[in-house]
């Protein structure tokens, strides 16, 4: 690689610059002399840098091994394109060793964490600032970017018995909600999560996904199969916006 996986993968932004020492009633030269804790002084620390969330993106022509653990056995095999024909983007949520990356993809069940190999050369890698986050209990999401918020949604979540599964996942398609139904109002945003305890007699499929919904009703309820409703105009907002790969915290 090109890079160390360290610069790849570390939360990078560039600092204000480092801290420096300068007069409390007046603007001028630093007296880099005089104890910081003399009279009259204070120390002006620098701003800390705000975190990016790294996605990595499989090559074109390339395989992937899904892996249980560093070094670990091969859990499955993944190519550059998503069975919806997406660019296959995965969110990473951790690193080891200096060069073992943890994402989710919904080729491996349980909605486990795998690992993958940064050295294989099947991966390329690109930063957004944006994450998802979902509150089950206040039933909300809530669009942040370096950490801030900037967008609240109310949404539909799982009913009891099939709840909404938990867990750091990362957005894996984008998708016309009318090409599959007019029950996914206008998108799908589908995830790297899959639903363990679907509805007896459920043949809609187990892939968790934000989409559109046929009642207004449904917002700030437990309503669904798993997945998270929302308006269509908040699913236009999250189409034009949100990168594939955007991790999704999904809590209690």
């Amino acid at each position: 690689m090109a890079r160390s996986l360290l610069a790849l993968v570390s939360l990078v932004c560039v600092s204000a610059g480092a801290a420096a020492l300068a007069p409390a009633t007046a603007v001028g030269r630093v007296d880099r002399d005089r104890p910081a804790a003399s009279a009259g002084w204070v120390e002006v620390k620098a701003p800390k840098p705000k975190p990016e969330h790294v996605i990595a993106e499989v090559r074109p022509g390339h395989a992937l091994a899904l892996r249980s653990r560093p070094f670990g056995p091969v859990l499955a095999r993944v190519g550059s394109r998503t069975p919806f024909g997406s660019q296959r983007a995965l969110g990473v949520v951790a690193t080891r060793h200096g060069r073992w990356l943890a994402v989710t993809d919904a080729a491996v069940g349980n909605n486990r964490v795998v690992w993958v190999d940064a050295k294989s050369g099947a991966l390329r890698y690109t930063r957004t600032p944006l994450e998802l986050v979902v509150d089950l209990s206040a039933r909300t999401l809530t669009v942040q970017r370096n950490g801030s918020a900037v967008r609240h949604l109310s949404i539909g979540v799982g009913r009891a018995g099939s709840p909404t599964p938990t867990g750091t996942f990362a957005v894996t398609d984008k998708l016309n909600g009318g090409t599959y139904s007019a029950a996914y109002g206008c998108c799908i945003l589908s995830l790297s999560a899959t639903q363990p305890n679907l509805p007896v007699g459920w043949t809609g499929g187990n892939r968790v996904a934000i989409h559109g919904t046929l009642s207004a009703s449904d917002f700030g309820r437990a309503v669904s199969a798993g997945c998270v409703h929302a308006s269509d105009s908040d699913l236009r907002y999250l189409m034009r916006t949100v990168p594939l790969g955007t991790p999704v915290v999904i809590r209690r």
